[in-house]
């Protein structure tokens, strides 16, 4: 079933008083992975990465396993860096995040917001790491 028709329905059991209103929750990023390569560093390779942030939406708090190289494509996102003061960055806006640093994004805007982010990180470690 596609999410359309799964909306629909339960769009429609709403309005029959068939289901509850599920609790509202950010919209989520799209995470889009255009390229990996090894690098001349043992062990480390290059990805590139775009995310894309619906209106309000919210990458959580979260490190990577090396540096994060970000260029703000489109629309106007809000950076928290443990320990810094945020950071709102517009389209061509740049931003470097060390390696195990703590941070997540927001978009702030009421468009869509895209980054593009760019990873030197060690081989075999997950990309994203979920703060605790």
């Amino acid at each position: 079933m596609s999410l359309k028709i799964a909306g629909a329905l339960a769009a429609g059991a709403l309005a029959a008083g068939g289901l509850a209103q599920p609790p509202h929750s950010p919209p989520s990023t799209t995470r889009h992975e255009l390229q990996r390569h090894d690098l001349d560093i043992p062990g480390h390779e290059a990805v590139q990465v775009r995310i894309d942030f619906p209106p309000g939406a919210v990458a959580p708090r979260h490190s990577h396993p090396g540096e994060e190289v970000i260029y703000v494509l489109k629309g106007t996102l809000q950076y928290k860096i443990d320990g810094k003061a945020p950071v709102t960055l517009s389209a061509g806006g740049v931003l470097f995040v060390p390696t195990g640093t703590i941070h997540m994004a927001t978009n702030v805007g009421k468009t869509p917001a895209a980054e593009l982010g760019t990873y030197i990180v060690e081989k075999g470690k997950p990309l994203v790491i979920p703060a605790k």
